[in-house]
C-alpha cells in the first residue's frame, strides 16, 4: 500500500470512529521524519485510546503495520505507520502543541472524498 493510501486509509478509519477536526499534512519537502502527518482530535483521553486501537486492529487488517506507539497515558496519542504519522489529541492537548500551526508550511491535503458529511 502507497503512502497516500495510507493517509486515506488512516483519514476513513478515524472519520468512522467519529474523529474530531481531521487534517491531513504533506511534509514531505519539509523534514525525512515522513512524508505525511494525519492529527484528529478525540473528545476525551478514552476516546483517543479508542481511536489508537481501531487504527491499529484496521490497518493491520489491510497489511499495514504500525512501526512505533507513544503515549498512551497522555492526551498525546503518535502512531508511527513509516512514511505516515497519526498524532490522535484530546482537545486541550492539541490546542497546547497546535502541530498545524508548527507545520504551517506544509501543504494540507483535501481529505473531502474521505470524511463523510
Amino acid at each position: 500500500m502507497d503512502r497516500k493510501d495510507i493517509v486515506k486509509n488512516v483519514v476513513k478509519i478515524l472519520d468512522n470512529k467519529k474523529a474530531n477536526d481531521i487534517a491531513a499534512l504533506e511534509i514531505t519537502d519539509l523534514t525525512v521524519v515522513a512524508d505525511y502527518f494525519v492529527i484528529a482530535s478525540g473528545t476525551s483521553g478514552t476516546h483517543i485510546r479508542a481511536l489508537a486501537d481501531e487504527l491499529e486492529v484496521e490497518m493491520k487488517k489491510l497489511g499495514v503495520e504500525m512501526r512505533g506507539l507513544e503515549g498512551r497515558t497522555t492526551g498525546w496519542i503518535l502512531l508511527d505507520y513509516g512514511t505516515v504519522i497519526v498524532h490522535l489529541f484530546t482537545p486541550d492537548q492539541r490546542e497546547l502543541f497546535n502541530l498545524e500551526h508548527l507545520w504551517a508550511d506544509a501543504k494540507k491535503v483535501d481529505m473531502s472524498e474521505y470524511i463523510s458529511e
